[in-house]
């Protein structure tokens, strides 16, 4: 273990001195972007798993290694601190580094509770701080298109989506299938359609671990008239990672686990048309053409890691920033409350930007 890296002066050029803490299994990827970013000079790895951080100092001899936490947050020429802890533990290493004066980057979801996360919007409100959640599919590529297509209207009127994230694993022991793998949805759902759910039901089974659900099926109402359906689960014989999105001109379908054509649009859909004389009834059916726009090919991760350095830097709002994780969490719990009482629930959002 290398200690005594305190003695090294800030960065005075533009630079980011990161410290990413919890280096298990989504730490790693973090690590590697950063070392491959130019913005960030020196990074700190923490753990207190030993073993992990011996077995990324092999990948990274050059980097600095610490298991004491404590040694980060002393350490005031750290500019910002990157959290890919379990869930449990996000509050208190990132109110930790808020504190501290550490602008904080926090893993999906951003906390065990929405409490938590309008704590940690006021602490980083307080301290002019850069808080952001790592809602990596907004980063993305397909999913930035997306985005674009639906503002160009290419859509027409966005009826309803219907999403399904399911594979065979890997089940997580401190939270359920909802918490692992629906955040990916919601954040991107929220980003598209630039609003949050008004009404959420959802029914969900643990089949494997008692008390932990590793399937769930929810459905959301939108104020606008959009409807929408996430399925996800540890528990299929395939990975499946599909998006249908069906709109009053067009059609479309975004499959994360295609690498040749993600995003396709359909130039399909039905049109009604109004009786002129009694008995009369016309539906008018359209099938045109395929079409798969061209997309760029970065790594999302890179660039939402690109992006928080830069936010840091500049003091931008970043795209998923507190309160695009606090709509996420808002959510989840409110899924929470549909699985366990069997009923519909009523969502309440904070204002929605972005």
């Amino acid at each position: 273990m290398e200690r005594g890296f305190l003695s090294f002066p800030p960065g005075s050029d533009g630079s980011v001195d990161v410290a990413v803490v919890g280096c298990g299994y989504w730490g790693p990827n973090l690590v590697r972007n950063l070392v491959e970013n130019r913005t960030c000079r020196r990074i700190v790895c923490c753990d207190t798993d030993t073993d992990k951080l011996a077995r990324l100092s092999k990948r990274y001899p050059n980097l600095l290694y610490t298991s004491d936490y404590d040694e980060v947050l002393k350490d005031s020429t750290i500019d910002a601190v990157m959290v890919a802890t379990p869930v449990s533990t996000h509050y208190d290493v990132a109110s930790r580094a808020l504190a501290s004066g550490k602008h904080t980057f926090i893993e999906k979801p951003m906390t065990a509770t929405s409490e938590q996360s309008l704590k940690l919007m006021e602490k980083a409100a307080a301290g002019r701080l850069t808080l952001m959640v790592g809602h990596t599919f907004e980063y993305s590529p397909p999913v930035i298109k997306i985005r674009e297509l639906i503002e160009a209207n290419e859509l027409g009127m966005v009826y309803y989506v219907s999403s399904v994230r399911v594979n065979l694993g890997l089940h997580q022991s401190d939270i359920s299938v909802v918490w692992d793998l629906a955040p990916h949805d919601l954040s991107m759902l929220f980003y598209w359609l630039k609003e949050s759910p008004s009404r959420v039901y959802a029914m969900g089974k643990a089949y494997v671990q008692k008390g932990i659900p590793d399937v769930a099926f929810i459905s959301m109402e939108f104020d606008s008239g959009v409807i929408a359906h996430v399925q996800v689960s540890w528990l299929s014989p395939s990975k499946i990672r599909r998006t249908t999105i069906v709109g009053s001109g067009k059609m479309l379908i975004y499959d994360d686990t295609d690498h040749s054509e993600k995003v396709k649009l359909f130039d399909k859909g039905v049109d009604f048309s109004e009786p002129q004389t009694f008995g009369e009834f016309q539906l008018s059916y359209r099938s045109g053409d395929i079409v798969s726009p061209k997309l760029a090919t970065y790594e999302p991760l890179q660039a939402e890691v690109e992006h928080f350095l830069h936010c840091v830097l500049s003091g931008e709002r970043p795209r998923s920033d507190g309160a695009s994780g606090l709509r996420v969490v808002r959510v989840l719990e409110a899924v929470e409350r549909s699985m366990a009482n069997g009923c519909t629930v009523e969502c309440g959002q904070p204002e929605f930007i972005g």
